[in-house]
């Protein structure tokens, strides 16, 4: 098993695991790269660290936003390792463990619901609006706002009325600030 493959399993989990907005090995201002990360409603962040090693994940112990947990992001936290790689008795208190069972993965444990602090969620904000900076960068010379309003434009070629099954932004739901963290 790759890190590669399982950081591609943890981007899967966490999409049918509801997280509308997943990001994968993106670095943020704490230093902190997630393997995976995504954001379900009111902002709830669901952390998936992938570990294919015994020494990649007694590394991660030493690492600055784990030694102080109040810097790292992800209201819940997982490990996700083959199975017995990780022992529970060996993760940080709060934290999850997804196992890989062949193609599929299993929640052998699972995380605290409250994890992230204050500091943890600036870290997120700065992750978020780097990855956003990245996407602007690549669509130059269009801003991201006006790449963003593609409805307009879809509006537009369509004689002033929007393709079936899409609605205005204005009628738009925003699951992510919206809810309860539960969903």
């Amino acid at each position: 098993m790759t890190h590669a493959k399982l950081v591609s399993m943890a981007v899967g989990w966490l999409r049918r695991y509801r997280c509308g907005v997943v990001l994968s090995e993106q670095a943020c201002v704490s230093g902190e790269m997630p393997d995976a990360i995504g954001w379900k409603k009111a902002c709830h962040s669901v952390l998936v660290e992938s570990k294919v090693s015994r020494g990649d994940f007694l590394a991660d112990r030493e690492k600055p936003f784990r030694q102080k947990p109040e810097l790292g992001v992800g209201c819940e936290r997982y490990y996700l390792a083959p199975r017995g790689l990780i022992r529970i008795e060996e993760i940080p208190t709060g934290w999850g463990l997804l196992e890989v069972c062949g193609r599929e993965i299993e929640k052998v444990r699972s995380s605290g619901r409250n994890l992230r602090s204050e500091a943890g969620f600036l870290n997120e904000m700065n992750l978020l609006l780097a990855s956003l900076r990245r996407v602007e960068i690549r669509i130059e010379p269009e801003s991201i706002t006006d790449f963003l309003k593609w409805k307009n434009r879809m509006a537009q070629y369509n004689r002033g009325s929007l393709p079936e099954g899409l609605v205005a932004v204005a009628e738009e739901a925003n699951a992510f600030l919206a809810g309860t963290a539960g969903d």
